[in-house]
């Protein structure tokens, strides 16, 4: 793997490093993959993949209480 240095303007590298952190994912998977997708790469992710899939099977009866858990 070739490594490449990339020069951005700071409000793209922060929203960059906000967007790898939500993901759970680092800066440098991100960058690859959204360059893969902007060149029409054959490696596509959807984003909503495994969305609700929190483990959880009471989510739907404790939404209120698990909000508050997560806004403090």
């Amino acid at each position: 793997m070739k490594r490449t240095t990339v020069k951005l303007p700071d409000d793209l590298d922060q929203r960059l490093r906000h967007e790898a952190k939500r993901r759970g994912t680092t800066i440098s998977e991100l960058t690859r993959e959204a360059i893969s997708e902007h060149l029409g790469g054959s490696k596509r992710h959807l984003m909503a993949a495994a969305a609700g899939r929190s483990g959880r099977h009471d989510v739907s009866e404790r939404i209120e209480e698990i909000l508050r858990e997560k806004l403090r």
